[in-house]
């Protein structure tokens, strides 16, 4: 330590060096090598768009989107998520050298060789200031961490500051360098001060409104490019890229270099460090983009997609977004996991959670109180100090006692409440049993899985697989290969079954009955038979090659991609990569809720509380309420205790009790689920699948003052009166008939039940329907053709009119061809003269004395109904002419032919 005493130095330091120390003699007694194991980073491609060289490029805080500058003046607009350009537009004709997002103000400022900067708004694509700022090209522009300051530098060797509250006025000009400004960055520790690069091959550090520099960094052999500060609250870090080809680390306050980095051909061109990971980044004109360990230095991975020179990479700080601007296009990686690297223990309601080496915990006991579900809960963090080990995994084991944390190829098992070193060694995969308080498995290799008992090392498995490639925990021990999954015994290791799935991971239910296996687009649930596998270990009958062929028996298939999930009884709760909350019981998954407020991370259920935890990426955690008593309730149901869940179902609440009903009818307890249900709409539902047409009428009955006239009740009246119809319950049919106000359906019934008040009825309701055609079939029925002529007038249908009182009331013939020749008058004069009336021309209308007297008997007699059952004796008394019946119905006596 410099200038301080023993007494100064913190007892967490001392208790590291001892472990350390510990560590290191052990090791060396047992022979284990210390060489350090590689950092296993993920690297995946999201985003490859191919255009013009591109000079800059940055990424969205929020939005899926990376901003791409281009040397030929346009900026394109990627949207990662589907790989499609959202806007692109043209800047100017020269080259755009900078672009930036200021995502407070929904705007992006560009810096191009015309010496302007232009600021527009992504939105509306709009133009919102243009400003002359430099006499020489600009070289980047940098975005003020919280104050409304933007940074340009240029090759005028000058460094401006602009505050676009002040309606974007240049504030203050910074100027001392002697070449090129090819760089400012913000230090995000101290937001009053910043650092640049120039061609001159210094560093600078300014503050805000200073004319001089506060103190130069010199150490570069030719021109610096690119600087970054390291956001971490350990280390006092600049990083610095130049064209000599190597990168440098700076202790800013000591203001000396502690480490040089090289491994670049050609000019360093952007660096940076990363904000979530231990690693630092580096662009160069040789092509490559490399990432090197933040605190090994160690270059750890070196990426070539084969796009020629690469010039600018950007992060956003809760992403784990690499972007990469390429001579050919742009490249979007994603860096390690998006997932926060936390744990919680379900048992106690603690959460512990990493951020960067630091271990924080915070107990969600009594959180919830007054906390609706998907806002933040408040957390009482509290500092259990910091890890030897970057971790990427957090995990207690299967009591809550202790925690693991694995990184950079080792794991560490900490004590949960005091962060104490219990043990510690190297492992690619780490996995705790759900038995034993100490027993787990690591993977320290391809060809080498471990198993320990009681914090010891107890057996080496042998795995009829050719390599492992990760392992899983749970009541089984599970090996994946490159084709299956391999399942162990935890006791001796034996083996019990090979599986034809590639687990993404492996869940277990409490009792140890249910596994559930997620693949990348699909799950499988498959059922253990412990008693087959006690009785084949100790009969020996287990073989080396088949295991235990009964050992497990699939159930169910789920069509979902599951990201993360825990059981709850036989209750699988589970969120996806649609942003859905889920649980799957008897396979049938159901949806929580949706996930509208971005990517969250499924921690665990906490019964005591009702709550389902999630984290987000910043590490803000919200909360979801599902009752213990409705998944215990269908844990129940799905294993056929009727007596317990008899015994659970008092206590759902009445609000829970219609998805209770739901989860019952997909289960095929329809009955019951009538009885259960609360919701009138599912109950009517469930009541004309069960063919309870009383039950579905009382149901309507009691919706029938409230919502008679929407559509919807109406839909369901025909939906009853088609099912009674089908019971032959005609009057209920009727009944429902009319509170559909199903005028078509009526006639059918009405007619068919010879109910002639029903048809008089029928025939005025449809004219106040609309439905005119149903009122003339049943004026017409009904035998009042004169309302039917009427009817056909009013409705304008004149000709129809027409010809339906020359058939059958001749009467009022010349009646109706006068109002239809005034109505063709309007068309054509010539057609309306040609018709003929028959009192003008009576020789037209042969038989017309006749036809008055047919249309007086039938006025006369057309209410003397005969009754049905007449029937055969009118039949018998009728005369056939041509082998037809030609009778009278009015009089009983024959009609004349003529």
């Amino acid at each position: 330590l410099e200038g301080g005493g023993r007494d100064e130095v913190p007892r967490r330091c001392c208790q590291y060096l001892g472990r350390a120390v510990a560590r290191w003699r052990e090791g060396i007694h047992r022979g284990v090598s210390f060489a350090p194991m590689p950092l296993r980073l993920e690297i995946k491609k999201k985003l490859s768009a191919r255009s013009d060289r591109v000079k800059c490029v940055d990424l969205h805080p929020t939005e899926p989107w990376v901003l791409s500058a281009l040397y030929s003046g346009n900026v394109y607009l990627w949207d990662t998520d589907t790989s499609s350009l959202v806007k692109s537009w043209e800047v100017c004709d020269l080259p755009v050298r900078s672009c930036k997002f200021i995502s407070r103000r929904s705007q992006v400022i560009c810096a191009s060789d015309d010496m302007r900067l232009r600021i527009y708004n992504y939105n509306t694509m709009e133009k919102v200031k243009e400003i002359e700022a430099h006499a020489d090209y600009i070289r980047y522009i940098e975005i003020h961490p919280s104050q409304a300051l933007v940074l340009s530098s240029s090759d005028d060797m000058s460094i401006k500051l602009w505050n676009w509250e002040q309606n974007w006025e240049c504030t203050f000009s910074f100027e001392g360098h002697s070449h090129y400004v090819m760089m400012t960055r913000f230090n995000c520790k101290d937001t009053n001060t910043f650092a640049s690069a120039s061609l001159d091959r210094s560093i600078k550090v300014w503050g805000i409104g200073a004319h001089q520099p506060h103190f130069s960094l010199e150490g570069h052999e030719r021109g610096v490019n690119c600087i970054d500060y390291y956001s971490g609250g350990d280390k006092p870090y600049l990083l610095s890229g130049a064209d000599d080809k190597t990168i440098k680390i700076w202790d800013y306050q000591t203001k000396a270099c502690i480490q040089t980095l090289e491994g670049h051909s050609n000019n360093v061109c952007s660096v940076l460090f990363h904000p979530r990971l231990p690693v630092l980044v580096s662009a160069s004109e040789d092509g490559t983009v490399r990432v090197w360990h933040a605190t090994t230095y160690r270059a750890e991975t070196t990426l070539n997609y084969g796009l020629e020179r690469a010039w600018s990479i950007a992060v956003a700080k809760e992403s784990n977004g690499l972007a990469i601007g390429y001579d050919e296009g742009t490249v979007l990686i994603k860096l390690g996991q998006d997932a926060p690297v936390a744990s919680l223990d379900t048992h106690t309601g603690k959460l512990v959670w990493a951020n960067n080496n630091d271990v924080l915990s915070a107990s969600l006991k009594g959180t919830f109180r007054g906390i609706q579900d998907g806002e933040h809960v408040p957390l009482a963090a509290r500092d259990m100090g910091s890890c030897e080990v970057y971790p990427q995994t957090v995990q207690h084991n299967c009591n809550g006692r202790f925690l693991v944390v694995c990184g950079d190829g080792e794991y560490i098992i900490y004590t949960s409440q005091a962060l104490r070193n219990k043990s510690y060694g190297h492992a690619l995969d780490f996995a705790w049993s759900a038995v034993g308080t100490g027993d787990y498995a690591v993977r320290e290799s391809l060809s080498r899985v471990k198993i320990f008992k009681n914090f010891k090392e107890y057996k080496t498995i042998k795995c009829p697989i050719p390599a492992s490639e990760e392992i899983f925990g749970g009541s089984c021990l599970a090996v994946r290969g490159s084709d299956c999954v391999c399942f162990f015994e935890w006791s001796e290791g034996t083996f019990l079954c090979k599986i034809d799935v590639l687990p993404i991971s492996v869940h277990w239910n409490d009792t140890q009955e249910l596994v559930i296996l997620t693949c990348s687009d699909q799950a499988h649930v498959l059922k253990f038979d412990r008693e087959a596998v006690d009785s084949a270990l100790a009969g020996g009958s287990a073989s080396l090659e088949q295991g235990v062929p009964t050992a497990f028996e699939p159930v169910h298939e789920v069509s979902d991609n599951i990201v993360a999930g825990q059981w709850v009884g036989d209750c699988f709760i589970y969120t996806n990569a649609a942003g859905r909350l889920n649980y799957l019981v008897g396979g049938n998954s159901m949806t929580i809720c949706h996930l509208d407020s971005g990517p969250l991370f499924m921690l665990g259920y906490l019964a005591k509380e009702n709550r389902i935890i999630l984290m987000d990426r910043s590490r803000n955690v919200v909360s979801y309420g599902v009752l213990l008593a409705v998944l215990q309730y269908q844990t129940a149901v799905v294993r056929k205790d009727f007596d317990a869940a008899n015994a659970l179902l008092p206590a759902i609440p009445e609000t829970e009790l219609s998805s209770v009903a739901r989860f019952l009818e997909s289960q095929g307890y329809k009955e019951v689920a009538l009885q259960v249900s609360r919701d009138s709409d599912h109950k009517f539902e469930l009541a004309l699948e069960l063919q309870q047409i009383d039950t579905a009428r009382e149901l309507l009955d009691e919706l029938q003052t409230n919502n008679f006239e929407s559509t919807e009740q109406h839909t369901k009246w025909k939906r009853l009166g088609d099912l009674a119809l089908a019971a032959c319950d005609l009057r209920l049919a009727v009944r429902c008939a009319k509170n559909a106000m199903d005028m078509p359906g009526l006639l059918m019934l009405y007619s068919a039940a010879g109910d002639r008040e029903g048809m008089k009825w029928l025939a005025e309701a449809s004219i106040i329907q609309g439905q005119m055609n149903v009122a003339f079939v049943a004026y017409f029925i009904l035998g009042h053709v004169e309302d039917c002529l009427e009817l056909l007038l009013k409705l304008g249908r004149v000709p129809e009119a027409a010809l339906l009182a020359r058939t059958y009331l001749p009467s009022q013939i010349s009646r109706t061809v006068e109002v239809w020749r005034q109505d063709l008058q309007q068309v054509s004069d010539r057609a309306a003269s040609a018709l003929a009336d028959p009192q003008t021309y009576p020789n037209l209308f042969p038989d017309l004395e006749w036809a008055f007297k047919v249309e007086e008997i039938f006025m006369t007699n057309r209410n003397k109904h005969l009754p049905a059952s007449s029937y055969e004796r009118v039949l018998s008394e009728c005369w056939y002419v041509n082998g037809s019946p030609s009778y009278c119905c009015a009089t009983g006596e024959a009609r004349s032919r003529s």
